[in-house]
């Protein structure tokens, strides 16, 4: 049946369940551009459900390449005051494989997997009666989720939007900016461009955001809630930058895929490779191998001192979905059945998915024999 004419689509939210990401999958009902090299993908369930989330969190996409599965984290671009369907806007940079590949073959119809949603960089978690969103390039993805939101629950908020770009053409969701700007009264907008185009005039900020053009862009931006994302680089000077005027960095939140430094990695409680008590009081002796049950794969496997339950699996062949495989995505999580293990993540699972016995994989050592539904 003509999906248009599927009378099953018609439900209404209360009939509906939320979307489980480890049980269904995605399907594409739409591909559009937004700039040069730039396509938002928008998916609804495969099974009638819909999507639950906080604006600004990202999900993992499975893109089922020639060579095999492939895991790409991209931060949605929708809102969930529209829970019928998610979208991501993505970037293809050269040599992009996973862009690349879902420009390529990502049409309506076509379905993959994913997980989430996941992350923390949202207004949700930091509520605040004035905010102001800063980003450069695909950065203003996580801002326009969370500025979509406010426009269909809180209209009104006053919220300074400022984003970045190398040219004018370059402004990722311009049009719809400009016309959410003549319909929410607490929003000012400013745009910066580094060059000029042959394209269409310009008329606005020229350069990159500074001491002296942050002020006149936000003048009262040391009373704001300050979320930014954009290329490493443009987060770092923004930071610092911030930092030099005295801003309460409390009140700073960036967001990023990339891996902590070593110093901000909490070091990790009793490790096996070491030996000695770990939390709870569980000694651990030196080079102690564990046995790992995947319950679901029937495998047993010895996890080697060291090792995490996701380095195992792989070793045993067992497959646990994987991405950023140092705590932040939530990809790798799995339900922990029996044992105990030492957990350093990064923000990838949540106090109450922990309660329930979850872990994730790629940063879970064992300290005793476990076993997982893997």
């Amino acid at each position: 049946m003509n999906a248009m004419t599927d009378l099953g689509l018609y439900r209404h939210l209360d009939e509906m369940a939320p979307w489980n990401d480890r049980l269904q999958v995605l399907e594409v009902i739409g591909v559009s551009d937004e700039a040069p090299d730039v396509k938002t993908f928008t998916f609804r369930s495969d099974n009638q459900t819909w999507f639950r989330y906080r604006p600004g969190q990202f999900v993992t996409l499975e893109l089922p390449t020639t060579e095999g599965p492939l895991m790409r984290t991209y931060t949605l671009s929708s809102s969930p005051s529209r829970p019928f369907s998610i979208a991501v806007t993505v970037k293809a940079q050269a040599g992009s494989l996973g862009t690349r590949w879902m420009f390529d073959n990502l049409k309506p119809g076509v379905r993959v997997k994913a997980y989430g949603p996941a992350g923390d960089f949202s207004l949700h978690s930091h509520p605040a009666a004035r905010y102001l969103f800063i980003s450069a390039g695909s950065g203003v993805t996580p801002m326009m989720s969370m500025l979509r939101w406010l426009n269909d629950c809180a209209p009104w908020t006053d919220v300074g939007f400022v984003n970045c770009a190398r040219k004018p053409e370059e402004i990722i969701f311009r049009k719809e900016l400009e016309l959410l700007g003549s319909r929410m009264p607490g929003l000012t907008l400013g745009f910066m461009i580094e060059e000029r185009s042959s394209r269409e005039g310009w008329f606005g900020h020229m350069g990159r955001i500074d001491a002296i053009r942050l002020p006149l862009l936000a003048p009262d931006f040391r009373e704001r809630e300050i979320f930014c994302c954009g290329p490493d680089p443009f987060m770092r000077a923004v930071r610092q930058m911030l930092e030099a005027a005295g801003f309460d960095m409390a009140k700073y939140h960036q967001e990023s895929f990339a891996a902590p430094g070593v110093e901000e990695i909490p070091a990790p409680f009793g490790s096996p490779a070491e030996g000695g008590p770990a939390e709870g009081g569980i000694e651990v002796p030196a080079e102690a191998a564990m046995l790992i049950r995947f319950s679901l794969s029937d495998v047993d496997a010895e996890c080697v001192a060291g090792q995490t339950v996701l380095q195992t699996a792989r070793a045993s062949g067992v497959r646990i979905p994987a991405a950023c495989e140092f705590g932040l995505c939530g990809t790798c999580k799995v339900k922990k059945v029996s044992g105990t293990v030492e957990m350093s993540h990064n923000g990838g699972i949540l106090d109450h998915e922990i309660d329930d016995g979850f872990i994730l994989a790629c940063c879970s050592k064992p300290l005793t024999a476990i076993e997982i539904d893997a």
